[in-house]
């Protein structure tokens, strides 16, 4: 019990205590970089009004560690999807954000919403949802279900409200642009030649 008199004293093993406590926090990885002969994996989750993942791997030891992750706050419309869209949404927005790692490698979504699974075989969908798959067809992505209590850090990261500010999510072809640009270029060739 700690009196209020009582005077605190820094002595040799606290100044040992605290250079190691230092030296630890600075010398940690918290992300690694991406070993490009694993495949990556990919954990996303939805709150009501914010949307997280953290893209990472498992190494030889079956230990998952973090090489990036996202979090955005959602807007307008996008608070009003259901839930199954925003379960979408976020595993969209990390394919995105993650687009430059993944592609070419196998990737597996862990989400803890099992629905995707459906919507991905649904016959009939809405246009959005149209779009999304097409985007994930680009990439070699699975699927897997994984409970709310177990995707703890995406969980965590989807609850977490960003001080900036709220921009939707871009949902269309990254490459839309390009290719237009590419098509105009292509045509004015052929014009140039006749």
């Amino acid at each position: 019990m700690l009196h209020k008199d009582t005077e605190f004293e820094w002595i040799g093993d606290c100044e040992e205590s605290f250079q190691m406590i230092k030296q630890k926090l600075m010398t940690t990885p918290v992300l690694r970089g991406p070993d490009w002969h694993l495949p990556f994996h990919i954990h996303s989750d939805a709150s009501d009004y914010a949307i997280g993942a953290v893209l990472g791997q498992e190494d030889k030891e079956k230990s998952h560690y973090a090489i990036y992750y996202i979090n955005k706050n959602l807007v307008g419309a996008e608070k009003n999807y259901i839930t199954t869209e925003k379960e979408f949404l976020v595993v969209v927005y990390a394919i995105n954000k993650f687009r430059h790692y993944i592609t070419g490698y196998q990737v597996f979504v862990h989400t803890d919403h099992a629905a995707i699974r459906y919507l991905m075989n649904k016959p009939i969908v809405s246009g959005r949802i149209i779009r999304w798959l097409l985007l994930l067809q680009e990439f070699n992505v699975t699927i897997v279900d994984k409970p709310g209590k177990t995707n703890v850090v995406s969980d965590f990261l989807s609850h977490i409200l960003s001080e900036k500010e709220d921009i939707p999510i871009q949902d269309h072809f990254p490459n839309e642009q390009l290719f237009a640009i590419l098509y105009i270029h292509h045509s004015l060739q052929i014009l140039l030649i006749i």
